[in-house]
């Protein structure tokens, strides 16, 4: 008997890095997935390498008619919901005099508002019981130059799991955080650093974390695995911290 056996799973953000690792990981654990992302081309090239136990499904997280879609396609397909991975993110830097209203809102409007209402518009659809997992990351509780509106994003993240965790409680539906520290993906990509601004921060993560290393998706994802079943039944409004110790010395 596999850890997730039967169960079912939606995963935002899927189509590469952590939340790909964690829909292979998912499946190989017994679960179905429903796998969420932008690109049409990596949404068909992540359904053709995970098989036929993940439906990929084009969703924007920013937008609430895509979410409105999102969840009748997973009432269509499973009726109920056991395992939702809120994982859809980016992270963007520059410094304070640069930031514009675009690169406030993008960060704001897919981090917060994304996973605010992907919570919201799939919670009809959650088994009693269920767990939900939030993308936070390393840095909620951390500050950095440049970093300013990122880490105050993933911050209101981990917050929104203790209030969540709250509101969910009287239907036993588990809601923690998941703060994954520095994992190289297609992610750092997006970030708008130039290489050696990218390269000096990995540096300084990697030297600040006791493990003095990187992260790998593979270690994320099965620490997604454990929130999502039943080995972590009394755990919820908790942050599971998976970065090597960088956070927390």
């Amino acid at each position: 008997m596999t850890r997730l056996t039967n169960k079912t799973a939606v995963i935002t953000g899927g189509t590469t890095g952590i939340g790909f690792e964690t829909a292979k990981q998912f499946i190989a654990e017994g679960a179905r997935v429903i796998l969420t992302g932008q690109n049409e081309e990596r949404l068909q090239t992540a359904g053709s390498e995970l098989g036929e136990a993940v439906i990929p499904i084009r969703a924007d997280v920013r937008s609430l008619h895509d979410l409105d879609v999102l969840a009748a396609r997973v009432k269509a397909e499973f009726g109920q919901l056991d395992i939702l991975f809120a994982n859809a993110g980016i992270g963007l830097f520059a410094p304070l005099a640069a930031i514009d209203e675009g690169f406030y809102d993008d960060q704001f409007d897919i981090n917060v508002k994304g996973v605010f209402f992907t919570v919201q518009k799939l919670a009809k659809l959650l088994n009693d019981g269920a767990s939900v997992i939030l993308n936070a990351s390393a840095v909620n509780e951390k500050g950095a130059a440049m970093g300013s509106v990122y880490f105050a994003t993933k911050a209101a993240v981990r917050s929104l799991a203790r209030t969540l965790a709250a509101e969910f409680a009287s239907r036993q539906v588990r809601v923690n955080a998941i703060s994954p520290g520095f994992v190289p993906t297609n992610f750092q990509s997006k970030m708008r650093l130039p290489p050696e601004a990218l390269d000096s921060f990995g540096s300084y993560v990697k030297q600040s974390a006791p493990l003095g290393r990187f992260g790998k998706p593979e270690e994320i994802a099965a620490s997604v695995v454990f929130l999502a079943s039943d080995e972590s039944s009394y755990m919820t409004a908790a942050d599971l911290v998976v970065d090597g110790g960088f956070m927390n010395v």
